[in-house]
């Protein structure tokens, strides 16, 4: 059975940071592309980071770039969403999510197979 428990999120004042950890169990994590993908009530889910199997290609949202860094530890089976200059927009419910070796749309939600329960963001101004 494949989880994916993210934890790290919380409440902070902007300008602060967080970092989000996502432990995977029950895949290959080493043959897993990684995505950070985040929703806010009412709105659709949007793709904030990813990651390749080795780590060694990463994308991210425009709105992001500079401020989050994806990154992973396949020993540990966890990928990491280190969240930098946190603004009040990015408050939002945060998502973990896992695909298969290669994909196309690192970004986009359709190219994953398993999520995680979410964890929670709010940044305060």
């Amino acid at each position: 059975q494949v989880q994916l428990v993210e934890s790290g999120g919380g409440s902070v004042q902007a300008g602060g940071s967080l970092k989000l950890s996502c432990a995977a169990s029950g895949i290959t994590f080493r043959n897993a592309y990684m995505g950070w993908f985040r929703q806010a009530p009412g709105k659709e889910r949007e793709g904030v980071a990813a990651i390749s199997t080795g780590g060694g290609n990463t994308n991210y949202a425009d709105s992001v770039k500079g401020r989050f860094t994806i990154s992973r530890d396949n020993a540990a089976n966890t990928v990491y969403l280190q969240m930098n200059s946190l603004k009040p927009e990015d408050t939002h419910m945060y998502y973990c999510a896992a695909a298969g070796a290669w994909i196309r749309a690192p970004l986009e939600s359709r190219e994953y197979s398993y999520w995680g329960q979410g964890t929670q963001v709010t940044v305060s101004s």
